[in-house]
């Protein structure tokens, strides 16, 4: 329906929708359910080879499903497709899906979301790979493939024209079946040639992008890679002398506000502002962590789970925990790093965790840290991403 104003057709009110839906991997299963957290309703389940670990596209129209003891990845269409007008967003959703095109090389384990394109990382392969969505969503491949010198369990991410790409240690002599240690971070241009000198990073390991800076975890501190005139350029932040000895290892990215929240070992956490002149500040936590999330709606807000079962929020901008309530029953840091512990997503109001002892999904309001309702799921739910939000239909 239409209304004319002066001789013009203006388009009606649109209407408005919102939808969430949930990506959840087994523990030990090969599958991955997909779930309507409107009413809890499986949507989808998708067989894979094995244990799962799950990857959003920046857009949400994917999610990556990357299997690394099985050398393969899979790629579910979400459903959920959001389109910019500037002054509202519309929201389509259509079917989900498994798409039909699969990638495979030695161990894939990090896959880093970045604009239109992912970028898998082949730990024992040698090589990184940068893949087109919008072919994917079309059933076909457009992938440009990075040489990262030694297989590693490494990372690449693309800055401009440039890929950031871990350095391993060629010189050092590793046990069959073992991974030389990483020493560094270099940038390449995509004909793979290296551009500027490497930079030091000890141990070097997660990843994160805020705005327009990459931050990674390093034994000696966080190195912030910044777009410059003649290539990416490099700093290292140095952890504070004052600081517990320790590092980070897991960083997340600021969305609406340029900023880091990375562990620091198993009980704290840090915040770090690259720009400022003391650009760490360091949040102790009473138990071990278990995971963590920023939440990209409230940028104020994080999420850290502890293994005591207590959800705390941290206001970002304070540094404090400003709240906690107990949402699952302990789950203790000791034994495998795989074993079934709970895992988090943000959708809208919700803070979702997975429960795989209780095989549950937890919705737990943002502002009460009430349970709101829970959605049963088979198996151990493990891995988990939110894909959703509201907009307009017209």
């Amino acid at each position: 329906m239409s209304v004319a104003v002066a001789g013009i057709m203006a388009p009606a009110v649109a209407d408005e929708q919102t939808a969430w839906r949930l990506f959840v991997a087994d523990h030990t299963k090969p599958v991955v359910h997909a779930i309507d957290m409107n009413d809890g309703r499986e949507i989808g389940k998708f067989d894979v080879k094995g244990w799962t670990n799950l990857a959003p596209s920046a857009s949400g129209k994917t999610v990556f499903a990357a299997q690394p003891d099985f050398d393969m990845v899979n790629v579910i269409a979400t459903g959920i497709d959001f389109s910019d007008h500037g002054d509202h967003r519309d929201l389509s959703v259509s079917e989900t899906k498994l798409l039909p095109v699969t990638f495979e090389g030695p161990r894939p384990y990090h896959v880093v979301a970045h604009d239109d394109h992912l970028i898998l990382f082949y730990d024992r392969g040698g090589k990184a790979e940068i893949i087109d969505e919008a072919a994917l969503l079309e059933g076909q491949k457009e992938v440009t493939s990075i040489d990262t010198t030694k297989p590693h369990h490494g990372v690449a991410v693309t800055m401009g024209n440039h890929v950031l790409v871990s350095v391993p240690n060629t010189e050092v002599e590793v046990n069959e079946g073992e991974l030389p240690p990483r020493i560094g971070l270099r940038a390449v241009d995509r004909e793979g040639h290296q551009v500027g000198d490497i930079a030091a990073c000890t141990d070097l390991h997660g990843e994160a992008t805020s705005a327009r800076i990459v931050a990674f975890g390093c034994k000696e501190g966080i190195l912030v890679a910044s777009p410059g005139k003649d290539g990416p350029e490099f700093k290292m932040l140095p952890y504070p002398d004052a600081f517990p000895k320790a590092h980070s290892g897991t960083l997340l990215g600021g969305k609406a506000m340029q900023f880091f929240l990375a562990n620091y070992g198993e009980d704290k956490v840090i915040l770090i502002d690259a720009e400022a002149a003391q650009p760490f500040r360091l949040v102790e936590l009473p138990t071990r962590r278990v995971d963590f999330i920023l939440d990209p709606a409230k940028a104020r807000n994080a999420y850290i789970l502890t293994e005591d079962g207590d959800l705390h929020v941290l206001d970002v901008i304070t540094g404090e925990i400003v709240r906690k309530a107990r949402v699952t029953e302990p789950y203790s840091k000791d034994g495998h790093w795989r074993d079934p512990r709970p895992r988090l997503a943000v959708a809208g109001e919700h803070v979702v965790i997975t429960d795989p002892r209780h095989s549950l999904i937890r919705l737990i309001n943002v502002e009460t840290l009430a349970e709101d309702r829970t959605i049963p799921v088979e198996g151990q739910p493990f891995s988990i991403v939110a894909i959703g939000g509201s907009g307009a239909t017209h």
